[in-house]
């Protein structure tokens, strides 16, 4: 099976290729991906992002497109940043903005109010059809600073309780393993076997 991965984000592609690993699964980027009319995503779930985004992309592809709609939702802030995890501090701003901005409204919160959790929806289609959709979440806490070097995105103040340590301070295969987009890629390239 061969996937076109509709992101623009290296990470994102070359953890979907390490979770690929050695299964008959090829994912590769979609050609010319900034040539092509942007998918807005404005819906208010993930999963209406994830299907239309693989939706909008694969009418202009000839493979099965890819795309995820993945965020952080914590409850003590009514479950934002949510759809809007990657837009948190802005349109133009850095993983390190939208970490410093998390950050700062979680201030003064302890215990359960750090609860935080991942949350991945993946999408297959194909010439304008949606073929299977999946999701899975990661639990966890929120640190009170950045830990690890690794990863991307909030992956250094989410600590994974089971491990003690965060994303950003996990080894590939460890956050593969444990990871809401892990989990989620595991079950639809499992949907997409009985396609």
């Amino acid at each position: 099976m061969k996937f076109l991965l509709a992101s623009s984000n290296p990470g994102k592609l070359r953890e979907y290729r390490e979770l690929a690993g050695d299964s008959a699964v090829e994912l590769d980027s979609i050609p010319k991906f900034f040539e092509i009319p942007a998918f807005e995503e404005s819906a208010p779930t993930f999963a209406e992002n994830a299907a239309g985004k693989a939706i909008h992309y694969s009418r202009f592809a000839t493979e099965t497109v890819l795309a995820d709609d993945s965020g952080l939702v914590v409850p003590a802030l009514d479950g934002e940043p949510g759809v809007l995890s990657a837009r948190y501090a802005g349109p133009n701003a850095t993983d390190e903005d939208r970490i410093q901005k998390l950050l700062r409204e979680m201030q003064g919160k302890t215990g359960d109010q750090r609860q935080a959790r991942f949350i991945c929806v993946t999408a297959i289609a194909r010439q304008g059809r949606l073929l299977a959709i999946a999701s899975d979440f990661a639990q966890g806490m929120l640190t009170e600073k950045p830990r690890g070097k690794d990863g991307f995105g909030y992956d250094p103040i989410f600590l994974f309780e089971e491990l003690d340590r965060t994303y950003a301070e996990l080894t590939h295969k460890q956050k593969n393993l444990y990871s809401h987009r892990g989990k989620a890629f595991r079950k639809l390239i499992s949907l997409a076997g009985m396609l």
